[in-house]
């Protein structure tokens, strides 16, 4: 865990917004103590969830897109550290570890181009040094009997977080992700859009459901290999549901579910899905956010729930630089999986 930069009870309460009358999740919430092993702290801590930041968008580099997805973290955690510690959500139920130290990556790619063949593979393997630490971070967590909750990164980091499950769980876990694409593309050097194919490849994923495709930027070559391979890849389209109406959203979420949740699973977002949200690929159509809240507290309420994974939100690509509203979704989004998740009765 050298890797992790540690939030610190000081850091916390320069972002918290303290107010007469009032406790904010950043009085309430858990940090490591200094001098502290944070895996004796969690193993010893009966708190359920662990957020952790990736500041990165190395991954989405190396896959074209627009970089800034490496901002979303500290947008995020301003935000939880001044929600309302209340009956309906306790921030007492968090541990923060921190975020992945990739202070030096990030430097390294500054001046690199994803057009030059060489700068590509130079990303691909920076991405497969971030892979290691990812999963090896989500392994202790889960090890430690606790749910992590990944803010940040592109959706290469999707790779990091099922390996991780899957060697703390002991077998291939599931995951449903909420995408406007599938990132089950050709296993070409690593980048955001083949996380999940790396991942299936090398036996970490069971069965995957993509929720939400878009019809204009799904390749024929990836839905060729869905095809071939149903009985574990399945997916259904945002078009589908929403533009044409034959299917219905809420059993669409009860068939997805139905195919993952008999094993453990990951919970996989990309706010590249909603319209107007800053992001590498942002889009203009697109389910909305009260449809992605349902849909995280209703893969959430399930005890084969092994993570939650938001990625792609990327403030720094807003008109407001200082904007808030990115960080402020996540900390919905962690909310209702956390009362998802404190729900559950058996």
């Amino acid at each position: 865990m050298e890797k992790i930069i540690t939030l610190t009870v000081n850091d916390l309460a320069k972002i918290t917004n303290h107010r007469s009358g009032e406790i904010k999740f950043g009085e309430k919430i858990l940090t490591i103590p200094k001098n502290t092993d944070p895996l004796d702290f969690m193993k010893s801590s009966e708190v359920k969830f662990v957020l952790f930041g990736i500041p990165e968008d190395i991954g989405i580099r190396a896959n074209y897109g627009r970089p800034g997805a490496a901002s979303a973290w500290e947008s995020a955690i301003q935000s939880i550290a001044n929600i309302q510690h209340n009956r309906f959500s306790k921030g007492s139920q968090i541990i923060v570890l921190g975020k992945l130290n990739v202070m030096q990556e990030m430097k390294e790619v500054e001046n690199l181009d994803f057009n030059d063949i060489d700068d590509r593979s130079k990303l691909s393997r920076l991405v497969e040094k971030i892979d290691k630490e990812v999963s090896h971070i989500i392994f202790k967590i889960i090890q430690c009997g606790k749910i992590p909750i990944v803010v940040g990164g592109g959706h290469n980091n999707a790779y990091g977080n099922i390996k991780g499950a899957a060697l703390a769980k002991g077998k291939a876990i599931n995951a449903v992700n909420f995408d406007a694409h599938s990132d089950f593309r050709i296993l070409e050097g690593r980048h955001s859009g083949n996380g999940f194919s790396y991942a299936f490849e090398e036996g970490f994923l069971k069965k995957y459901f993509i929720f939400g495709l878009h019809e204009n930027y799904t390749s024929k070559s990836v839905l060729d290999i869905i095809k071939k391979i149903e009985d574990r890849v399945r997916y259904n389209t945002y078009d589908s549901v929403n533009i044409r109406k034959e299917k219905d959203f809420t059993q669409e979420m009860v068939n997805a579910h139905d195919f993952i949740k008999n094993d453990p699973y990951g919970i996989e977002i990309d706010l590249d899905a909603i319209p107007n949200i800053a992001s590498s690929a942002m889009t203009l159509s697109g389910f909305s956010i009260e449809e992605l809240r349902q849909f995280v507290y209703y893969f959430g309420k399930n005890k084969n729930a092994a993570y939650l994974h938001i990625a792609e939100g990327a403030p720094a690509l807003g008109e407001d630089k200082n904007n808030h509203l990115i960080g402020k979704l996540i900390g919905y989004l962690v909310t209702d999986f956390m009362k998802a998740q404190n729900s559950i009765t058996v």
